[in-house]
């Protein structure tokens, strides 16, 4: 039998729970990126969790997806900036869906902009992690 919400309001102020817990890591994410903490970065991730970048192989793990962040941040990976469009969730799962902007350093001194979109889903276990994360950018491929 069908059984309506208990009250609209509990169920849009968990919503908006949510919502703003997953904006609040996704910052932390970018952060901890910039400053270099790239553990910090991993431990968002469950311990099975999957790190998809562009033309490699998926990551998977915190220790895995450590040592990627770490590549990513010595190929000069920096000033990561992430922006939240959208979070759906149900129960103890979450989408996120997004726009980043990265700038990349050149061995010559100066940098490339990239910028694209991003996808987390999220799963609490006891609090949230990224179970999946991946990224597509919106630039042309350099020749």
């Amino acid at each position: 039998m069908y059984r309506p919400l208990s009250s609209g309001a509990r169920t849009q102020s968990l919503f908006i729970d949510v919502e703003s817990t997953i904006r609040g890591l996704t910052q932390d994410y970018s952060t901890a990126f910039n400053t270099g903490n790239y553990e910090q970065v991993a431990e968002l991730f469950a311990a099975d969790g999957l790190f998809m970048t562009p033309l490699r192989q998926a990551a998977q793990g915190p220790k895995s997806i450590e040592r990627v962040l770490r590549e990513h941040g010595e190929m000069g990976y920096q000033d990561l900036r992430l922006e939240t469009m959208r979070v759906d969730n149900s129960g103890d799962m979450a989408i996120e869906i997004g726009r980043y902007t990265v700038a990349v350093q050149q061995e010559n001194g100066t940098a490339v902009a990239d910028r694209g979109s991003f996808l987390h889903a999220w799963r609490r276990l006891g609090v949230w992690r990224m179970v999946a994360a991946c990224w597509s950018s919106d630039l042309p491929a350099a020749s």
